[in-house]
């Protein structure tokens, strides 16, 4: 669980690169008390906006995809944080940009709702949904770190 104090904080919590893109949704009221982490669309749907904690970290990252409509005709995608399997309106990749020449790309359950599907997978299976959770948070991390480059010390 973490709490973002401010509009300012969930600002600071994404790289300077993305903070110019990142729009705050109509009805978030300061200070946010996050469970695990926080997904949201802007108001056109191309962008996804991420805010969680790396485990062992204290602060927040943020990350601010881009939503590919381009449709690749494949009934079906997987999502690489979750393995949720959804139509393209379900799944779809989702990009952002590690620097001006480079922009990367994975995989993903659109509306970021991996926790909840792992919760409720592991539940029905009568397993740990935390545990579930946990590892989600872990990959997430890894993706920021190996793909983006971001660490908790380097985010400014």
């Amino acid at each position: 669980m973490f709490r973002i104090a401010s509009e300012k904080e969930l600002f600071d919590a994404f790289r300077p690169r993305d903070r110019a893109v990142v729009e705050v949704p109509k009805g978030f009221t300061f200070p946010l008390v996050v469970r695990d982490y926080l997904g949201w669309r802007d108001a056109s749907g191309s962008r996804v906006f991420l805010l969680f904690t790396a485990p062992g970290e204290k602060v927040p990252t943020g990350v601010a995809f881009r939503r590919d409509h381009a449709s690749t005709g494949e009934p079906a995608h997987l999502c690489e944080w979750c393995h949720t399997i959804g139509t393209s309106d379900v799944v779809g990749l989702l990009t952002t940009d590690v620097n001006s020449k480079k922009r990367v790309g994975i995989s993903l359950c659109l509306d970021l709702g991996c926790g909840a599907r792992l919760e409720d997978a592991a539940d029905r299976a009568g397993r740990n949904g935390r545990a579930a959770v946990r590892a989600l948070l872990g990959r997430m991390a890894k993706f920021t770190r190996g793909a983006l480059g971001v660490t908790e010390a380097n985010r400014g």
